[in-house]
């Protein structure tokens, strides 16, 4: 398997984090609305240092509300859209600058997408690509609602955008897909990718022209291109460095939940191991698979009491439980409380300042 496809351990948030450079950017799209970004950044606590360093990251679910606050002061739902227009290569960091040096518009994709870990971390999963149809996927975030809908418009127009942007051609794509279901603003859609948008669809998607897939990039040049690509391989291994075999399996557990156990067998088949040897690995390092699996829930679970708004039913779902009776059990077991008593917990500390 592609090392590159794991994604780190859980650091400081188990939901994910994403860098300041995709801050910058909802900030540039918020102001173009009309949008006082000074009271944005106070609210939520971005420092100038903070949003001009390029290792810096926030959490997943403070850019989710960071975004949702920014719909709200603006009154577009269709921020997203807003957001890829004023995107630049440079914006997804150095995978973007490798990308854009690369030959052809479809490697130049395929680069940005590839290195997508060096500027976001989500527990949901990792972007793909499928160079033989041409199509760019971008992972279910479901349940969806009015936090996260902006996150997949932005995503699939920042992709569109960069298309447009290494080979000067505004027409780019074949067809668009969403997940959640139509907002009413399907012709504004459909009239910005200038393609079809098909919404409640099974994944979250855009498929780029033949064409446009094997046409030169107008920033080609091949040495830049592999010197760029040495270094995000540099910095892919740095992130990499010091993972243990749990990290890994951790990694691989949360995006295979959603309404199911992950087996052994299935984790042992992603690593490119037997299953005997994957317990082996695990004893060796003093746990084991069912520990790990009861750990992540644990701490995801914590996460989506304490960081979002999500339906105990939904996250039951999320974290492979039969049904929110099953979550409430473990979640007692895990805390002494229940989800609910948690989450007044944690509300009751946000407002104290604490």
């Amino acid at each position: 398997m592609d090392p590159y496809d794991l994604q780190p351990p859980p650091n400081q948030d188990p939901l994910g984090d994403i860098s300041v450079l995709y801050v910058n950017v909802l900030l540039r799209a918020a102001e173009a609305e009309g949008v006082n970004v000074g009271d944005l950044t106070r609210r939520f606590q971005l420092s100038e240092q903070t949003l001009t360093s390029s290792a810096a990251r926030i959490s997943i679910p403070r850019f989710m509300r960071l975004g949702h606050a920014a719909i709200q002061a603006c009154g577009n739902a269709a921020l997203g859209l807003r957001m890829g227009a004023l995107s630049r290569p440079v914006d997804a960091g150095i995978a973007g600058l490798a990308g854009e040096s690369s030959s052809t518009a479809g490697g130049a994709i395929q680069t940005l997408i590839h290195y997508s870990l060096l500027t976001s971390r989500n527990s949901r999963g990792t972007p793909e690509t499928e160079p033989e149809k041409r199509r760019l996927q971008f992972y279910s975030i479901r349940p969806y609602n009015p936090f996260n809908y902006f996150v997949v418009d932005s995503v699939l127009s920042a992709w569109t955008q960069f298309l447009r942007t290494v080979t000067g051609q505004w027409d780019v794509l074949e067809k668009v897909t969403i997940e959640y279901p139509s907002t009413g603003l399907d012709e504004m859609f459909e009239a910005w990718f200038r393609c079809p948008v098909q919404f409640g669809a099974a994944m979250n998607s855009v498929t780029v022209r033949q064409d446009v897939w094997n046409q030169g990039t107008v920033q080609t040049q091949q040495a830049m291109h592999e010197k760029l690509v040495r270094l995000c391989d540099e910095e892919m291994r740095e992130i990499q460095r010091g993972w243990t075999t749990g990290d890994r399996v951790r990694s691989l557990l949360t995006p295979l939940f959603k309404g199911e156990t992950p087996s052994l067998e299935t984790i042992a088949s992603k690593l490119g191991v037997t299953p005997w040897t994957l317990q082996r690995q695990l004893s060796a390092e003093n746990t084991g698979f069912r520990e790990l699996m009861d750990d992540t829930r644990k701490q995801l679970a914590r996460d989506y009491i304490r960081e979002t708004e999500t339906s105990l039913s939904e996250i039951a779902w999320l974290l492979g439980f039969s049904n929110p009776a099953a979550l409430h059990k473990a979640y007692r077991r895990w805390f002494g409380l229940s989800p609910g008593e948690h989450r007044k917990q944690f509300r009751k500390m946000t407002k104290s300042g604490r």
